[in-house]
C-alpha cells in the first residue's frame, strides 16, 4: 500500500496546496479564538512547514494514473513496474530499441570497477556489467524479492561469480559507503518512491573523486520517443534533482537512440 492523506490534507490537495503550502496557509488562516493555536503550537507549526517545504516533497492528487500521487521538486512519481512485468526487461529488439551496446561502451568501466546496478530487475544489464569488470563487482540491487530470486537464478545459469544480488529498500540501496565506482539506474530512477533519500544514500555510496552515477532515462524534450510523459525525464529536471542531494552533472552523452545518458559525480 502507498500513501494516505488525512481528511485535511485530502481538503488541501482538492485546492491545489501540497503539504507545506496547506500548512502555511493553515497557520495563517483567522481561526475563532477559542480555536486559534497558542504561540507554541505556532511555532511548531512554522517548523513543520519549513521541513515540509525543503523535502522538495508534495502531496495531490496524480495527474496521471500511473503516478503515485506524490510529486518531487515539480515531478510526479510514477508506480513501480512490478515483477510480473519482467518479461518486458528482457524482450527481443531491446538492445536495438535501446542502444545497450553504446550505453555499455559509453560507461568507461575498467575491470577492477565495483558497478552497483540500481533498480537491476532480472539482470539484464548486470550480467553484460559483470563481463566488464571481470576482476571486479556487479552488486544488483532490487526492492522486489521476486527479482532477487530471479537474479539470483540467473546468476547460477549464466555462471556470473562477480554478480551479487542485493535487496534493498525504498530508501536505502543497501550500498557500502565510498566504495562504488559507478551506480546505473536505467529507466528506474523515475520510479523511485522516495528519491531524495535513495539520492543521498547514492552519493554516500560512490567512491569520493571518482565515482560516478549513470543515470539513463527517456528524453521528455522528444515527442518522438513512444512512452508516456510520466515515465520520461528532461535534463533540466535531472539536473535539478540530483543537485538536490549533491551530485552534479558532469557529462551528458545523446548518443542513445530515445534515453538520456546522465553521468554525475560528487559536488
Amino acid at each position: 500500500m502507498r500513501y494516505y492523506f488525512s481528511t485535511w490534507q485530502r481538503a488541501l490537495s482538492v485546492v491545489g496546496m501540497g503539504g507545506g503550502a496547506g500548512l502555511l496557509a493553515l497557520s495563517c488562516t483567522q481561526l475563532p479564538a477559542e480555536t486559534r493555536p497558542s504561540a507554541g503550537s505556532d511555532r511548531r507549526m512554522q517548523a513543520i512547514t519549513l521541513a515540509t517545504d525543503t523535502s522538495g516533497y508534495q502531496k495531490a492528487p496524480p495527474h496521471d494514473p500511473n503516478g503515485i500521487g506524490t510529486y518531487y521538486l515539480g515531478r510526479q512519481i510514477a508506480h513501480v513496474m512490478g515483477h510480473e512485468g519482467a518479461s518486458w526487461l528482457e524482450r527481443n529488439g531491446r538492445r536495438q530499441e535501446e542502444g545497450t551496446d553504446i550505453l555499455l561502451k559509453e560507461l568507461k568501466l575498467k575491470p577492477m570497477d565495483v558497478v552497483a546496478d540500481i533498480g537491476a530487475g532480472t539482470g539484464f544489464f548486470s550480467f553484460q556489467l559483470a563481463k566488464k569488470v571481470p576482476k571486479g563487482q556487479v552488486l544488483a540491487v532490487d526492492i522486489q524479492p521476486e527479482m532477487i530470486k530471479a537474479l539470483q537464478a540467473n546468476k547460477r545459469k549464466l555462471n556470473a561469480p562477480n554478480v551479487r544480488p542485493v535487496l534493498g529498500t525504498t530508501t536505502n540501496p543497501a550500498l557500502p559507503a565510498d566504495s562504488v565506482d559507478l551506480v546505473l539506474i536505467v529507466d528506474a530512477y523515475h520510479e523511485f518512491d522516495h528519491p531524495r533519500e535513495m539520492g543521498r544514500a547514492i552519493r554516500r555510496a560512490l567512491r569520493p573523486g571518482t565515482g560516478r552515477l549513470a543515470l539513463v532515462e527517456y528524453r521528455a524534450e522528444d515527442p518522438n520517443v513512444p512512452i508516456k510523459r510520466i515515465h520520461k525525464m528532461s535534463v533540466e529536471q535531472a539536473r535539478k534533482e540530483m543537485s538536490a542531494v549533491g551530485l552534479e552533472l558532469v557529462e551528458t552523452v545523446e548518443k542513445l537512440p530515445q534515453q538520456h545518458l546522465l553521468l554525475f559525480r560528487r559536488k
